[in-house]
């Protein structure tokens, strides 16, 4: 009884999880958000000024949960692989690489 009932848990929890998407924009941050910056300023605004990474993609401005991978990418288009939390307007972050 106790295996049937941990199994169907298990299967509504992972049932549960969100699938990940695909997000392509311009790695920007939270402060500056759609407004045109190069890298440096990106950069200098997420290590002094407390600003996160965070994704732009013409619409919406997304933080993204690694804060380490897209320090590479700071003004340039991307892809992110991730699951978006629609409440906080942030991606969890699987994998950023350069878009074609």
């Amino acid at each position: 009884m106790n295996r049937i009932l941990i199994t169907a848990v298990f299967v509504a929890v992972a049932g549960a999880a969100p699938a990940s998407q695909k997000f392509t924009g311009t790695i920007t941050d939270d402060m500056c958000g759609a407004k045109k910056h190069d890298a440096q300023c990106i950069a200098d605004c997420v290590t002094h000024m407390n600003a996160k990474y965070a994704l732009y993609d013409g619409h919406e401005v997304y933080v993204l949960s690694d804060q380490k991978a897209p320090a590479r990418f700071a003004d340039k288009k991307v892809t992110v692989t991730g699951t978006l939390d629609a409440q906080t307007k942030t991606i969890h972050v699987e994998k950023i690489e350069a878009a074609r």
